[in-house]
């Protein structure tokens, strides 16, 4: 086990994923996480994502029963330790949301603190830190063990230490990692939300069904996934926000089309619901869903 210290604060689908990668590279995590019923989830998750780990031969089984039964679990990032090596900070893409979050990190001083976000900007959430210097973003991709880059985004005031520490880390995770400015939607938001824009766009024209929609992109393209289901994967409502965010930012090119708000509207989230483009209580989706994130 490595001696750097690791915690991740938000127990959604994007935090068990690099709560996994971390803890499977051998760091010491801890997962902040305030509900129980989502800490169970969590759990169950990972113990599912490392059983296959197991059976494709890319680890032992006491090694992934080790690591993942060693990841603790914290209500509050209040209730952190001091000095951590890294925190991310991996909350919903709502910039209030997470500002007290980031305040509460920032209390517990750990060397470097990075911010999922995929959308927003690095410079205005490192005015909730004290020292911005030791401040970036560090955008994962779901499934994040599966996909192996992570996009370094470099804030105004983040430090060329703090860059390459971030690097080292996800480096040793297993990743791949690119470095952006901190522009509206980075690099890779910009591109993923027009191919997924349009293709709801196509679907609310009824250009072709959403299965043939995602199958030109895997066919044609080559892409491992479609844009319709890697929606539904990443959730409805994320699309929705980082829509609105970079219609607001980057004009009418990104503003979402009238289906994904009714969606959103009614709680057609994507797999978090069961429901989204695809029928995710279908056992051939939620094996898609295991394979994929």
């Amino acid at each position: 086990m490595r001696s750097e210290r690791v915690a991740v604060v938000g127990g959604g689908t994007m935090g068990v994923g690099i709560v996994y990668v971390f803890a499977m590279a051998g760091f010491d995590v801890t997962l902040v996480e305030p509900s129980e019923v989502r800490i169970a989830t969590v759990k169950k998750t990972l113990a599912e994502v490392a059983d296959g780990a197991v059976s494709r031969g890319k680890a032992s089984a006491e090694d992934a029963q080790s690591r993942i039964g060693a990841i603790r679990s914290l209500g509050n990032a209040a209730d952190l330790p001091e000095g951590l090596d890294l925190v991310v900070e991996t909350v919903p893409e709502r910039i209030e949301i997470k500002r007290g979050v980031l305040h509460a990190i920032d209390a517990r001083q750990p060397k470097i603190i990075a911010s999922n976000t995929s959308a927003l900007s690095i410079d205005a959430l490192a005015e909730n830190v004290r020292d911005p210097s030791r401040f970036l973003g560090m955008h994962f991709f779901n499934p994040v063990w599966s996909l192996q880059l992570v996009e370094l985004i470099r804030g105004a005031k983040t430090s060329e230490a703090t860059l390459a520490a971030a690097r080292a880390f996800a480096e040793t995770a297993g990743k791949t990692t690119i470095t952006v400015r901190d522009v509206p939607g980075f690099a890779t938001s910009r591109l993923d939300l027009i191919a997924a824009l349009e293709a709801i766009r196509m679907l609310q024209e009824d250009v072709a069904s959403a299965d043939d929609i995602d199958r030109a992109m895997l066919i044609a393209y080559r892409h491992p996934i479609g844009p319709l289901r890697l929606s539904d994967m990443v959730g409805l409502d994320v699309r929705l926000d980082i829509a609105r965010h970079l219609s607001a930012t980057l004009g009418p090119r990104y503003a979402p089309p009238r289906l994904l708000e009714d969606m959103v509207a009614r709680g057609d989230l994507g797999s978090k619901t069961g429901k989204g483009f695809f029928d995710w209580t279908d056992p051939n989706e939620k094996g898609a869903l295991r394979r994929h994130g």
